[in-house]
């Protein structure tokens, strides 16, 4: 009898673990990306924030008003989708967010500096 409440224990515990080992699904923000080289390490542009963002998920960055962003590729814009671009925060009163990659919109930001074209048309991953 207590074998086969363990193994009810055991099997609600596998089962509830499940989502966790099967990981989440997220769509694609785009099949394509802009970039400045074939690994998209290269910094296109340094962008100022004209308006703070909350990202709603792990692969955005949130962003606060006047805060500076290196950019490193730009999503290739499809259908109704919105265009994103990738970038880390920069400046020292950012340390806490420096060296972290993420999504932000590009309707949100403004270009200060452009360094170089991003001429390389990529598949995202």
């Amino acid at each position: 009898m207590t074998h086969r409440v363990y193994l009810v224990v055991l099997l609600l515990c596998l089962r509830l673990m499940y989502p966790l080992v099967t990981g989440i699904f997220m769509d694609k923000l785009a099949s394509k990306k802009l970039c400045a080289d074939d690994d998209c390490v290269y910094t296109i542009s340094l962008v100022r924030a004209e308006e703070d963002y909350n990202a709603p998920d792990c692969r955005f960055i949130n962003i606060k008003k006047g805060q500076l962003i290196y950019v490193y590729s730009k999503l290739v814009k499809e259908k109704e989708s919105g265009e994103f671009w990738a970038g880390s925060v920069y400046g020292e009163q950012y340390e806490d967010h420096m060296g972290t990659v993420g999504y932000f919109p590009s309707s949100l930001v403004s270009e200060q500096h452009v360094y170089q074209e991003a001429n390389k048309t990529l598949p995202t991953t």
